[in-house]
């Protein structure tokens, strides 16, 4: 019998027309077969990138989009190989043929993104995604209750942090198998005190195989005013379902598998009343389009010790969009404290600051646009956690407009009308009164200094440790206060205010001097020596002194205001300054003059 010869290269038809590759359709042998094996390997693969990848099976979740797609391309690749194609390339046209549908599927997945991304777009939705988050305007006389030194966060999240790990460090049957979760840290209001909250972590693969039959053995409590810390041992078994977990105790595993449909946010660590540890997972929604309009519609509340999940709307009108029908409200659960994280909290007020006047408004002509500053605090109002951000205009960003607070179990949102520093200058502001340490300022907190609104931050060394503080005002940030406790800082902000023709009534007894919890006597020692040199500078109408004696080379900064016999030194009087044991540097701050 005469050979098959095929052209593979092309040539001509009789009508004189060329020919191809792709009009030859040649199977491979037992092509059934392949095709049965490519469909069983897919789905096994697609099992185990599912358990990896863990989409919502959700049309809002993008991922989801992402998977399927993958899945795919897995068939279409085995099926390359199946056909041995990069070394028999006649298959190409029967490989072709069996990749159409994958290759189909995939676009029309692409089409159905696009067209989702379009249908919720900012530039036609614009009305949509400003009325996200409502905003009224506050009274912050009214809302935000005077200062109460029992009760003020003194503590920044990484000095909190830095307590955190160097208590964890002295426990000597934990250090070597476990490590702080500083990621996981959540700060809340655990029975009327803010205090932040760490959840341990493994060592390692090893440590986690060697522990992970108890669980987590304990978490850390870090109190946010008097900077003590509390070790809280698991008892009654450990928390064996945690981010740090694998396998099907993984958290975000062990969610989606129990509720496959739902949108989940990033897990936060909180404790009840009881000190019972949860995880506090946000159930989100988008609500604009396909994939805009981020919210969050609820809570599922985890048990970490053993895994019982409650779903809690936060729906203040009881309707809701949560895809079951068992769930609580959450006035069955007051203790959380942070279900609308920082970033959903900015991401919306951004929306509604930028888009409130239409969108090519928020481009152009930009009248009324603002957005939040670079960065935030907390502030515990009313037994919840309000998260503090600054708001500028975005035409001009040297200083605020206004400012909010955001109750983070709620999302209800208050916009304070006062113009001021920002964030960053207060800072500088602060740093600069005590420059000769070089203390670093941690990010302000709000307070309400005599109806004042009032920036307050700790100071710190190069260890992050806590060593002053200091009050600047928000309307006049060269009024700065600095004091070694909340009582002093509070005094000296106070005459500060009262050198800037500010008038105030502040009473340091009701605002509860005898609970502040940072007050301390410091350690003081005297100074002896010669006047070498004297100088004098007036700052915001006072008058102080740098007073360099024969000792060193040092310079005695004196209040004239608080040590009125300065001014009858002269060079070579002899002069004794008490000050605060240890100090040192260029500039030494007097206490009294003795």
């Amino acid at each position: 019998m005469d050979p098959i010869n095929v052209d593979f290269t092309g040539g001509k038809k009789d009508d004189g027309k060329s020919t191809s590759v792709k009009d030859i359709f040649i199977p491979p042998e037992h092509a059934g077969r392949k095709i049965a094996v490519c469909l069983v390997i897919t789905v096994a693969l697609a099992a185990v990138l599912y358990y990896f990848m863990l989409p919502a099976l959700n049309f809002k979740a993008i991922e989801l989009y992402l998977y399927i797609a993958f899945v795919c391309l897995i068939y279409i690749g085995l099926m390359i190989l199946s056909t041995k194609l990069f070394v028999q390339p006649e298959y190409g046209p029967y490989v072709r043929k069996q990749s159409r549908v994958p290759l189909i599927i995939i676009g029309v997945l692409a089409a159905v993104v696009l067209v989702g991304y379009l249908v919720g777009a900012t530039l036609f939705r614009a009305k949509d995604y400003s009325q996200l988050m409502p905003v009224s305007e506050g009274d912050f006389a009214a809302d935000v209750a005077e200062i109460d030194f029992s009760s003020v966060p003194i503590l920044d999240e990484e000095s909190a942090t830095t307590i955190a790990a160097r208590t964890f460090g002295d426990l000597s049957d934990y250090v070597s198998q476990f490590a702080i979760s500083a990621g996981y840290s959540t700060q809340i209001n655990y029975h009327g005190t803010p205090v932040r909250v760490y959840p341990l972590a493994y060592g390692d693969i090893f440590k986690w195989l060697r522990n992970t039959g108890d669980g987590l053995p304990a978490y850390i409590i870090v109190d946010m005013t008097t900077e003590e810390t509390q070790v809280v041992r698991m008892e009654d078994g450990g928390m064996r379902y945690t981010p740090d977990e694998h396998f099907n105790r993984y958290l975000p595993r062990y969610l989606r598998f129990k509720h496959p449909t739902m949108l989940f946010g990033t897990p936060s660590f909180e404790i009840d009343e009881n000190a019972d540890p949860y995880w506090v997972v946000p159930i989100l929604d988008k609500t604009i389009g396909l994939f805009g309009g981020t919210d969050v519609i609820g809570a599922a509340v985890v048990n970490a010790v053993t895994g019982d999940i409650t779903i809690v709307s936060t729906s203040l009108t009881g309707e809701t969009d949560l895809p079951t029908e068992e769930f609580v409200t959450d006035e069955e659960w007051q203790w959380m404290d942070r279900v609308y994280n920082a970033s959903i909290i900015n991401e919306q007020y951004n929306y509604y600051g930028k888009l409130s006047g239409g969108f090519f408004n928020s481009i152009f002509g930009q009248e009324g646009v603002s957005v939040v500053s670079s960065g935030y605090n907390y502030l515990a109002l009313n037994d919840d956690v309000y998260m503090f951000t600054g708001v500028t205009s975005i035409t001009s960003d040297q200083s605020i407009i206004g400012f909010i607070l955001s109750n983070q179990r709620t999302k209800e949102t208050k916009f304070y009308p006062i113009s001021g520093a920002l964030e960053d200058t207060a800072k500088a502001s602060a740093e600069g009164a005590v420059q000769q340490y070089s203390y670093k300022a941690t990010f302000p907190l709000l307070l309400n200094i005599s109806g004042e609104p009032t920036y307050f931050m700790a100071l710190k060394d190069a260890g992050g440790l806590v060593k002053q503080f200091a009050m600047v005002n928000l309307k006049q940030s060269t009024v700065v206060g600095v004091g070694n406790d909340l009582t002093s800082c509070t005094e000296a902000y106070a005459h500060e205010l009262e050198i800037n023709g500010i008038s105030v009534d502040i009473d340091i007894e009701e605002m509860g001097a005898g609970d502040d919890p940072t007050a301390q006597t410091p350690e003081t020692t005297d100074v002896t020596g010669t006047v070498a040199e004297i100088r004098s500078v007036v700052t915001g109408g006072e008058t102080y002194f740098y007073i360099r004696l024969d000792t060193g080379a040092s310079y005695y900064k004196v209040s004239a205001a608080e040590a009125e016999r300065v001014v009858l030194l002269n060079v070579g009087s002899t002069a004794t300054f008490t000050v605060k044991a240890g100090s040192e540097g260029e500039i030494i701050d007097v206490i009294a003059m003795p």
